[in-house]
């Protein structure tokens, strides 16, 4: 319990001001599950939620009697979402990593396609537009339509990393650019310069994945002109 008190009220001096511990360890582990979702580890997923934890009672301010420099509802609420969706990556990419050939990675990246990039696109606007109300009622840092922004945007670039399509990495970046100014204005340092961070991160993510996407596409056809040749003859 000590340890855990401890932990709890733990600061960190930087430039006349402090970070708490917990948001700094929250977005490290953060940062080691966003190098194993490019690398398209399974790990990432544990790893992700032990920094969702840590975070979820960062953001959630006063309200679980912490110093903190102001409550984000979307910011907080995320990390929940984070945790659940986690479990359905997790399942899903373990599935995956079975029934894969011996490359070691849980996940073969392909694109959502237009259907699903219109959805994606829609449930965005539509989500942030539906949250703002509700996360102005629970006393969100201003401005609240960033904080509903971050919070449906990061849902759906998780559910999109669970999917294994490319594009999750560039709903990151949307989240991020949003992301930075709001953290940075409501005091949470730590988690604005990892946001900035995540912001080149994930790009060179996407990146990533789609030449792995596009390894596997001609990997796919190589294998498939030998049976196709000798079905010619």
């Amino acid at each position: 319990m000590d340890y855990l008190r401890w932990l709890f009220d733990a600061q960190i001096p930087v430039a006349g001001t402090s970070l708490l511990l917990r948001e700094v360890l929250g977005n490290l582990f953060g940062l080691a599950s966003a190098l194993g979702g490019m690398r398209r580890r399974v790990w990432a997923w544990p790893v992700g939620v032990v920094g969702n934890l840590l975070l979820l009672t960062v953001f959630l301010g006063n309200v679980v009697g912490a110093s903190a420099p102001a409550t984000l509802w979307g910011q907080a609420g995320r990390q929940v979402m984070f945790i659940a969706v986690a479990v359905f990556g997790w399942i899903r990419w373990r599935q995956g990593k079975r029934d894969a050939d011996s490359h070691g990675v849980a996940v073969v990246p392909r694109w959502a396609g237009p259907r699903a990039r219109i959805v994606l696109v829609v449930t965005l606007f539509l989500g942030t537009g539906l949250l703002t109300p509700l996360f102005s009622v629970l006393g969100s840092y201003p401005p609240v339509w960033a904080d509903a922004w971050t919070f449906v945007g990061s849902l759906l670039a998780t559910y999109g990393m669970a999917k294994g399509w490319t594009e999750f990495w560039l709903i990151w970046v949307a989240v991020d650019v949003v992301g930075v100014p709001l953290l940075f204005s409501a005091g949470y340092y730590a988690s604005a310069v990892m946001y900035l961070f995540y912001g080149f991160f994930t790009l060179t993510g996407f990146f990533v994945w789609w030449r792995a996407q596009r390894r596997e596409a001609e990997g796919g056809a190589l294998r498939a002109a030998p049976s196709t040749t000798a079905g010619a003859h």
